[in-house]
Formats: C-alpha cells, structure tokens, sequence
C-alpha cells in the first residue's frame, strides 16, 4: 500500500481515522459530534464510527502508554481498522494521531501492513480488495522513519511468500534462486554452493538427507556489509531450508503433520528476510546469512535409521529417525560459520515438535551460549515487537542423551525435552558466541490470527533486525 505523511489535514477521499489515548476525551469529543451515543461508549471496543451530519470518523481509542502490551493492542487495532475497512470496501485511510506518541504511530502501521497481505498467487479469480493508500495527518513520525517500518513490512511480505510457497514452486534450487534476485534488487551479495560444491566440501548432514530426493540441494551465502559496518566480525545467521520434509524413512503421518511440511524452511526464510531488511534500510552492520537447503524425502538412496554419517566438520553420527533432519542440515552450516570468525552466530528452525508443546504458538524457544547482554538484549527486543521468546538451559547432563555407543553422536534425544536435546546436537558444531532459535510454533498459523494472517507469519524478522539495531548501538 501507498504510505504517505502529511502535515495538513488531507481533503482527498477516504475515511478518517482519529486516535485517542483519553477516554474522557474521547468520550467528550464523540459527545459534541454526535448528541446521542447508539450504543454506549465501551472501553473494550477498539473503533467507535460516529456520523456528525453527512460524514463519518471513526475514533479509536489507543492505550496511553507505550508498554510492550499496550503496543501490541494497537497492532491489533491496525488489523481491526484493515477489516473493517475491508468489509466496507474502503481503499483509503486518513489518520490522525492524537496521542504524540511515535511507538503508537508505528505500532499501528505495523499492524495495518501485516494485516493487508495475501497470498493469492495461484488462484485463477484472487480478490481484487487493496487498501491502496494510508495518509497520516500531522504524525510524530518522520518520513525517513515512516519508510523504514514500511521497507520491514515488506521482508515480513517476502518472508511468508517463501513459506507459504509449495514444494512444486519451491524447490531449494527454486528457494537459492530467490534470494539471488532480491540480493540483485536489495544490494546484497549471494553466493550458491551447487551439489558438486556440497560434495567437495563433503558437508555429510545435508548430502545425507538429500539422499531421497531427486532434486539437489544448495547452500546459499547472503552477504550484507555495509560500508561503515559497526561490528569488525561479521554477525552470521543460519536458516534451516528444509523446503518440504515428508520425515524420510521415518515417515509422518500426513494429517495435521506432513500437509503443512512446505513450511518447514520457515528459518531459512526469516533469515533471509533479516538480510534483506538490513540491506533495504541500509543498517550499518555487515551480516551474513547461511542457508543450507534440501527437501527429505524417502525415495532413490535415502538414508536411514541405523545410518552413520560423517559431518563437514568430521563428526560420525549416528541417524536414530530421519525427521530428525534439519539437525543435520544446520549443523554443516554451523560448522562452516567457523571459518567466518563470527562475533555471534543465531540459528533458526522449525525444528520440534517439543518446543510447540512447551510455549504453543506464542513464543519461540531460544538457548545458546552468548553473553547475558546479549540475551537481554534479545529478550528486550522480542518484548517490543511482541514476536516473544522463551529461554531454555542447555545443562550438559541433556547432552548425554545424544551420545551414541557407535558413533560420535546421535540425532535423536530421548522422549523429553527434545527442544533442548536438539539444541544440545546444535551445539557441538559451535565454538562461538551462539543463540538458537527454535520457531515451530509461531512461524506457522493454521487458522487465522489477527495481523499474523493464516499460514506462514513470518515470525522472526522484526525481532531480529530490532535485536541488530540494539546490538551494533551497544
């Protein structure tokens, strides 16, 4: 959609939208506009349409803090203001901002955007709805300001485009290629390690699971070094690109499971939409992201249970359950982070079921070894973009359950905590600063929610590009 800042009340088409944070205020201003309140003024309901002779406002009523909480409230108004605007076939909003506040003005162009995207790409008669143009009137933000959340938008945009893309339009030659042709439009650089190259460097863990596939697997380098960098070593993130994963020889059961397994490169995507946030607002940071990509499959010469297999790094393990593959997968990439001499390493991955029965669908499950400065800073960033994390130990006594008596490791934990005993697998192919990132919960919505939408939500990306501003300004 069109963003625009104005200074001067707009006279072009469209509805007005005016926030407040007061109650009484509002209730004295609706008051004078309209003498007679049909229904009562109710705190709890987000938008209050109120005709004063032929012209209809709709007044919201915005919290009067700027707490993560309240913050998230008027994202949630963003998504409400997009429906109704939706449902009567609105194309334009003006709005004012009443409050003064700047995290409420960007809060809601937050919710406002996230809440217009669709993905509509294969459907002969896609709806022809756009909320074509939002006009702010005298806004606390600044243009530049206003820009940057828009451009964040958009990585969000591309970043659930990836997930929500099938395997028949997404294979990982497919997913390398994309990131090629934003890294053209954005000015990040993008290299592609082929099959030969995997096979050169002998990257064990993803040949492994691309065994079953007909289609070869990539490792994609996306690099974004800004000419005044803050940071002399390069911050590297690594996504789990698992473009569809039927578990291998260890089959899924295709209901509520193996149906929605196009999603499982959901880390692969947020990583690559941090790149490019970066590169689109020119944040001065050198970064680079590492995504190794593969689908698993049981066909041709899968591996499979019983299986030893040699990682880049030298490591013999022992495969216990090819689903358990995307271990495998981030464990090569992590082993290659070494060579960049990394100030902090993060993966991500839609990697267990464990961390969705652990935090559900409202947090991701985080552990690693960086220092407590940066962890709080991460935690203070998924707080104000409400893209909540929850932190796991990772004791040396749950590395014990991935020992193996026949190989250096297994891929596969006992019956608990597997969020924390994958993360312990993950964790002997660092020796670097490292934060893991376990999204099978939030990067996936299989009904609608709010401003996340229906499908993959892109979860990751706001949290991470506001954790690398808080990381390169100390």
């Amino acid at each position: 959609m069109e963003i625009r800042n104005k200074r001067v009340k707009s006279t072009k088409k469209g509805q007005e939208v005016v926030l407040f944070s007061d109650f009484n205020e509002l209730k004295g201003v609706i008051a004078v506009a309209q003498k007679t309140l049909k229904p009562a003024l109710d705190e709890k309901s987000p938008i209050y349409p109120v005709a004063n002779n032929d012209k209809i406002t709709w007044f919201c009523l915005v919290p009067s803090d700027d707490v993560p909480s309240s913050l998230e409230k008027v994202r949630k108004l963003g998504f409400a203001l997009y429906s109704k605007a939706k449902s009567e076939w609105i194309d334009a909003l003006s709005i004012q901002n009443l409050t003064g506040s700047k995290r409420v003005s960007s809060s809601l162009q937050e919710g406002l955007g996230l809440s217009a995207y669709r993905f509509e790409r294969h459907l002969k008669k896609p709806s022809n709805y756009f909320l074509s143009q939002v006009e702010w009137v005298n806004n606390p933000l600044s243009a530049a300001e206003m820009k940057e959340t828009d451009a964040l938008v958009q990585c969000v945009y591309w970043t659930r485009d990836l997930v929500n893309e099938p395997l028949s339009h997404l294979t990982a030659t497919d997913l390398a290629n994309s990131f090629r042709e934003e890294g053209k439009k954005d000015g990040f650089k993008v290299e592609i390690f082929r099959k030969k190259r995997i096979e050169t460097l002998k990257m064990g863990g993803i040949l492994a699971v691309n065994r079953g596939s007909i289609d070869p697997p990539t490792f994609s380098i996306l690099t974004w070094k800004h000419r005044k960098a803050k940071n002399k070593k390069p911050i590297v993130l690594v996504g789990k690109g698992v473009v569809y994963d039927t578990g291998g020889l260890s089959l899924k059961p295709t209901a509520n499971s193996m149906d929605f397994m196009k999603s499982d490169m959901g880390g692969a995507a947020m990583m690559a939409g941090v790149v490019k946030a970066a590169a689109m607002n020119d944040l001065p940071i050198h970064l680079v992201a590492l995504i190794p990509a593969s689908d698993n499959r049981p066909g041709v010469n899968a591996y499979a249970p019983g299986d030893i297999i040699t990682m880049f790094d030298g490591t013999t393990v022992e495969v216990r359950n090819t689903d358990a593959e995307g271990r495998l997968l981030l464990a090569d990439a992590l082993t290659y982070a070494k060579k960049l001499k990394p100030e902090l390493v993060m993966d991500a991955a839609t990697l267990t079921g464990a961390a969705v029965r652990a935090v559900g669908t409202k947090a991701s499950c985080v552990m690693g070894t960086a220092d407590m400065e940066s962890m709080s800073k991460l935690k203070e960033a998924s707080e104000e973009t409400y893209e909540r994390v929850v932190e796991f130990p990772l004791w040396e006594e749950y590395g014990e359950e991935m020992k193996s008596p026949i190989a250096d490791l297994n891929n596969l934990g006992g019956p608990y905590a597997g969020q924390i005993t994958a993360g312990k697998f993950l964790q002997h192919f660092t020796d670097y600063p490292w934060i893991h990132f376990d999204i099978a919960g939030p990067s996936y919505m299989h009904a609608p929610s709010s401003y996340l939408g229906q499908g993959g939500t892109g979860v990751g990306v706001r949290l991470l590009y506001n954790f690398l501003k808080k990381q390169i300004n100390g």
